[in-house]
């Protein structure tokens, strides 16, 4: 270990809370000193003007002055000015115990890169009565979990709880982005794509020390965000699953609409051709911006590679896409050019939409896909250029 580091940090943010902070401090204080580790508190404080930072300096805390407003921006600026290879992070209201420090020290010693508290009873955690609202409780936090845990594979069981513990060396890899209450959950979404070992801690949520004042946290405001963060963060969801359905969809409708099949009662012309076409161009957009964002992600460090990205780009390059973008277009263009050498036999007089719109849409369909597909290509190259 460096000799200007220490083994643990407990970094609190806070904004105005004095009526909790100095006893929070103290139990972090305690925590460490009756379990010797060799560890320091450090208040990021984000513009209090209630006395919170007095509060917390005369309970043996360090004050770190952080004036960029918001929750994540506080523990980034605490966490910048601290020195432990362990960090523990915690709220200054009151509603947790930091005399469970040590537990997630051991977590850490063990080799864990997050652990991660969990305050709901299906990961072994415990709310006490009235410690967290019910909208909270039994819909935001059990829906956003769940959320989580099927687009990002995290282990955890409650991605809201800010009481964790984290290595050093995983938060610089996370290079985490968010400033405000999204912080903490975009670090489980940074462990997931990682791989970091993670580990959950079952704790109690206790009723914060509030007496009446208002939460910082805003229910509908802040579940939004998180699920923005979610979906900006997975580009799989955001773009290329629905792309996929659409794409699908789009070639599926204009194959039995061209060949006016009946489904049911219903029989698909050149009407159910143009959705399907819209679809398709529309499905087929999407997942090209899904490469686009897996592209990104992965030369600006947001991300770590996956295996679709690695598998997409060992199969493209521009000059085969370019070549097949042709090949498309020169299939359209013949479709299209059917029917203008059988409208100009007929001396160029009405035609018969309903036979010749069976040609024309899936002509003009793959004319504008082999655009999408060149242009597209060329954006591709052009965002892949530092990774290569």
């Amino acid at each position: 270990m460096n000799p200007n580091e220490l083994e643990v940090s407990v970094v609190i943010p806070c904004l105005n809370e004095a009526p909790t902070v100095g006893a929070c401090v103290r139990q972090a204080v305690g925590a460490i000193s009756r379990h010797r580790l060799a560890g320091e508190v450090i208040l990021a404080d984000n513009g209090s003007s209630d006395g919170s930072r007095e509060l917390a300096a005369a309970a043996g805390a360090r004050v770190v002055s952080i004036p960029q407003r918001g929750y994540g921006q506080a523990l980034a600026g605490g966490i910048a000015a601290s020195r432990g290879i362990f960090i523990v992070m915690g709220d200054a209201d009151g509603s947790y115990d930091f005399s469970e420090i040590p537990q997630f020290v051991a977590q850490l010693r063990a080799g864990n890169d997050l652990v991660q508290g969990c305050r709901l009873p299906g990961g072994g955690g415990n709310i006490e009565a009235g410690a967290m609202p019910f909208t909270h409780r039994w819909f935001g936090n059990p829906a956003l979990t769940i959320l989580a845990r099927i687009m990002f594979r995290t282990p955890v069981n409650d991605v809201y709880c800010g009481l964790r513990g984290f290595t050093r060396s995983f938060y610089d890899r996370a290079n985490l982005r968010c400033t405000g209450m999204e912080f903490a959950t975009e670090m489980i979404i940074k462990a997931a794509q990682l791989r970091v070992r993670t580990a959950e801690l079952p704790i109690t949520l206790h009723r914060d020390g509030r007496n009446g004042r208002p939460s910082h946290l805003r229910t509908f405001r802040d579940g939004w965000f998180t699920l923005r963060l979610f979906l900006l963060c997975s580009p799989d969801w955001l773009f290329m699953l629905p792309g996929i359905v659409l794409a699908l969809c789009g070639l599926l409708g204009g194959v039995l609409s061209y060949f006016a099949v009946h489904v049911g009662p219903a029989t698909l012309g050149v009407h159910s051709l143009l959705v399907s076409s819209l679809l398709l161009m529309i499905g087929t957009q999407c997942c090209f911006l899904g490469i686009f964002a897996h592209t990104f992600a992965l030369v600006s460090g947001l991300r770590p590679a996956g295996s679709f990205i690695v598998g997409f780009y060992r199969f493209f390059n521009l000059e085969r896409a370019l070549v097949g973008a042709a090949v498309v277009s020169l299939f359209g263009l013949y479709l299209i050019a059917g029917v203008f050498l059988k409208w100009r036999a007929e001396g160029f007089g009405p035609l018969v939409y309903e036979h010749t719109l069976r040609s024309v849409i899936p002509g003009v369909t793959l004319v504008a896909l082999s655009a999408q597909v060149a242009f597209s290509s060329f954006m591709v190259s052009i965002l892949s250029l530092e990774s290569k």
